[in-house]
């Protein structure tokens, strides 16, 4: 289905925004995703503060360049690309895409990204996906940060422990 000139200014006006807000990118190809599927990758995505938008890879690489995004060809991205923005999280759109395709095997995979304004391999995003979220990281933190009180607390809580035990035994060998 064609579109006309204004229907690619607004698509394009779309991009550029969203691109500009956005705190990662992520390039999915998504060649054999049906509609439902689709459908259903968007919500996942929405949850995490991410969207996933289907545009033409000219209009894209217009949309990355107006925004000072080098490096990034999407004409040389194999198959359909969508493009998957999440402006709250740098990992959680890549993390969604992983679990999704773990489940829907050879329908979706990582094509590429933008980190930072700079261009990411497939194999980059990958390994985003990987890492731990920001609220694993912030809890594993506070248990680093809170061990060394914890420990002292068990040391002091031994101290007492240990009088008391001292002073049951005096108690039953008066008795």
């Amino acid at each position: 289905m064609a579109i006309n000139k204004e229907q690619k200014g607004e698509i394009l006006r779309t991009l550029k925004q969203k691109v500009s807000e956005s705190k990662s990118i992520v390039f999915a190809k998504y060649d054999a995703l049906t509609v439902k599927e689709n459908e259903e990758l968007r919500k996942q995505l929405k949850a995490e503060n991410g969207e996933y938008l289907v545009a033409k890879k000219t209009l894209i690489d217009i949309a990355l360049k107006e925004n000072k995004i080098e490096g990034v060809d999407a004409k040389k991205l194999e198959g359909k690309v969508a493009i998957v923005f999440n402006f709250q999280d740098e990992v959680a759109s890549a993390k969604v895409i992983d679990t999704f395709r773990k489940t829907h095997e050879g329908k979706i995979d990582f094509a590429g990204g933008v980190l930072e304004n700079k261009f990411i391999s497939a194999n980059e995003v990958n390994s985003l996906a990987k890492l731990p979220s920001k609220q694993e990281l912030y809890a594993k933190l506070v248990g680093t940060m809170n061990a060394p009180i914890s420990g002292f607390v068990n040391v002091l809580a031994g101290n007492i422990r240990n009088l008391v035990t001292v002073l049951k035994a005096i108690e039953e060998k008066k008795a």
